[in-house]
């Protein structure tokens, strides 16, 4: 969201570039952008320096968030669900669980942490969502 109200339309390029599969829908769809995936690797890098893990952990951390957030847009699609339609759990776990399973020996977490933080995530992601909305920094309230 950070990235898009600085850049703009700057950058907006969709990764999937447009492809559509033969059930007619895209990849991913039009909002998974490249800039959205360089600045959320850039931005995790650089959370991961400042606490102490490394710039490369962190970086690696956001690109399996970002991966599972991809995943997401995936399922949706096949599934019919329109670009940044709503999927309550769909668009929260896979990128909730794929960098907790990547930093689970890093962090010590058992399974009980990993459902956890999972649904911790789950239901910050909604609140935040709905917050960032109320405040104009998100378009719609999920």
């Amino acid at each position: 969201m950070l990235a898009k109200r600085l850049l703009g339309g700057r950058c907006n390029r969709p990764i999937d570039g447009g492809w559509r599969l033969p059930d007619g829908r895209p990849l991913l769809g039009a909002s998974k952008t490249w800039r959205g995936l360089v600045s959320g690797v850039a931005l995790a890098a650089i959370v991961g320096a400042a606490l102490g893990f490394g710039a490369v952990f962190g970086a690696l951390f956001g690109a399996a968030s970002l991966a599972g957030d991809l995943l997401s847009s995936f399922l949706k699609r096949r599934l019919g669900i329109a670009s940044s339609g709503r999927a309550t759990g769909l668009d929260q776990i896979p990128e909730a669980l794929l960098p907790l399973l990547y930093a689970r020996a890093a962090l010590d977490l058992g399974l009980a942490d990993l459902a956890l933080l999972t649904l911790g995530f789950l239901v910050g992601s909604l609140v935040l969502s709905w917050l960032a909305f109320r405040i104009g920094l998100r378009d719609q309230p999920y």
